[in-house]
């Protein structure tokens, strides 16, 4: 549905229209879109004058082109297939990309535009970050540039507009749930952890623990990651705690559980997960897995370091975290550098 729209005025140049369209470019996996988009509505939520209009682009690519390195696409935007949504003009005043397809879609968006499109890429391009206006990579990537914008974790869509909203849906069916209650946000294995039987055995032996030791109540997700005999093994654990564990059938109570939990576990697998669940402003403990790498290591230091989680001992403790803030932060940041933009424009 159209929108009004108001003029601004910028020093020094003609009279131009304020941020008024925006695209997410994404290849359509959730983790990618998901920080795209909780971008694209950070900045429909700044908007002072509510503007702003956000298009989805879901973007399927031809072979070779989705099999080679963005340098090497000599005309990303005669790439896609016939059912991709198309990029074409009107171009947009601001695009957001996310993913390593979308890195050459990007940028050719700014040069069709003759650089009047905004361009913003989330995490590291592994290109120069010159070729966009502005990148977003977390701190652990270590990419430099005058254009970065240095994250701590990752973008994503949690607000506690949404968590509050969420909430209320399932409140009533869950009263009969103990206080405090705590959000148990399980991933599993991947390419840099593993959840082993182990690892689960014990992790569900802590849940019980805070379950008896605080009067917890629990509220447990798993992924397909966490796999069918470490999740049997944690339902069976759980089985005479006071505990639902969702599954995986009807609407995902993710974002309702964790506006209702007054402290949430998780594991250390993805950094997502644990970049919204320190978004809420809640105690978050970190379940340590099997593996690891450089970067995650990095990027759980980092977030114990800065205050926002702690590791998980079994037990819950007396503290005030600090909220992870980025996906404001970095929506603050785009509206200041597109101004700027308009303003050589």
């Amino acid at each position: 549905m159209a929108k009004c729209l108001k003029i601004n005025e910028f020093p020094g140049s003609k009279r131009k229209m304020s941020l008024k369209t925006c695209w997410v470019v994404t290849d359509g996996r959730a983790g990618m879109l998901n920080q795209a988009w909780g971008l694209a509505e950070a900045l429909e939520r700044s908007d002072p004058d509510g503007g702003m209009t956000t298009v989805l682009k879901t973007i399927k690519v031809r072979a070779p082109w989705r099999w080679l390195p963005p340098g090497l696409w000599f005309d990303p935007l005669g790439s896609l297939t016939n059912d991709s949504d198309k990029l074409a003009p009107p171009w947009p005043d601001v695009v957001i990309g996310c993913g390593r397809l979308t890195i050459p879609l990007v940028m050719a968006i700014g040069r069709a535009s003759k650089g009047k499109t905004f361009t913003v890429q989330l995490q590291d391009p592994r290109i120069a970050p010159s070729r966009f206006d502005l990148v977003v990579p977390p701190r652990h990537d270590h990419v430099a540039g005058e254009n970065v914008f240095e994250t701590t974790g990752a973008v994503h869509r949690v607000t506690a507009e949404k968590l509050a909203t969420e909430a209320d849906r399932v409140r009533a069916d869950l009263a009969w749930l103990p206080e405090p209650r705590v959000a148990v946000l399980i991933g599993g294995s991947n390419k840099y952890y593993k959840l082993t039987p182990e690892i689960a055995r014990d992790l569900a032996a802590r849940l019980v623990q805070l379950a008896t030791d605080h009067g917890a109540g629990l509220m447990v997700t798993a992924s397909r990651r966490t796999g069918a005999d470490n999740e049997r093994t944690l339902r069976e654990a759980l089985k005479d705690a006071p505990a639902v564990f969702w599954d995986g059938k009807g609407e995902n109570p993710y974002f309702a559980w964790l506006g209702l939990a007054d402290a949430i576990v998780v594991t250390c697998d993805s950094v997502s997960m644990t970049s919204e669940a320190a978004s809420t402003g809640k105690p978050v403990y970190v379940v340590q897995l099997e593996g690891g790498s450089k970067k995650f290591n990095e990027f759980q230091d980092l977030m114990r370091t800065q205050g926002h989680t702690r590791r998980f001992e079994g037990h819950l403790e007396d503290w005030q975290p600090m909220p992870l803030e980025d996906t404001t932060l970095v929506a603050g940041e785009v509206r200041r550098r597109f101004e700027q933009h308009l303003a050589k424009t």
